[in-house]
């Protein structure tokens, strides 16, 4: 029988308190997970030369110009953007550092998953979703394995 096949024996659980706790950072990471994508993908497309419009936006998540157009209001209304008529979306400074945050924990997830010899295009993919679901505990710790000797 192959390892791959063999049951892993369940450890047992934890107290309600301790396990409620997982749980909750996994609620709050999805919640932020939409809003640091967003303000990530805007910091990109200034920085690359460009603004950052709603078209472009949408093309580069892959959801409707409406669907942008409403998470484009909340993040005004959570004072992350800057919308100017007939001109792109800015970040505000609170949208700047939530952006490089977010920003510095795909790139630590992603050289993780590379020294582990995950592919480029695979670690990318994945490091989108990882990247908000990892604790700073845990990324300190992709840190110091990627700069022992081996």
């Amino acid at each position: 029988m192959a390892l791959k096949n063999r049951p892993v024996p369940r450890e047992p659980l934890p107290d309600a308190d301790v396990h409620s706790e997982g749980f909750r950072q996994q609620r709050q990471a999805r919640r932020s997970a939409l809003v640091e994508d967003y303000v990530e993908l805007i910091a990109d497309l200034i920085e690359d030369g460009n603004e950052a419009r709603q078209v472009d936006i949408a093309a580069r998540l892959g959801v409707a110009q409406p669907t942008v157009a409403k998470m484009l209001t909340r993040l005004c209304a959570d004072g992350l953007v800057s919308r100017k008529p007939y001109r792109g979306v800015f970040l505000t400074e609170a949208g700047r550092k939530v952006a490089e945050e977010s920003r510095i924990r795909h790139q630590t997830v992603e050289a993780f998953l590379r020294s582990l010899g995950v592919s480029a295009e695979t670690a990318r993919i994945d490091a989108e979703g990882i990247e908000h679901h990892v604790s700073a505990e845990t990324l300190e710790a992709f840190r110091k394995a990627m700069t022992v000797p081996r």
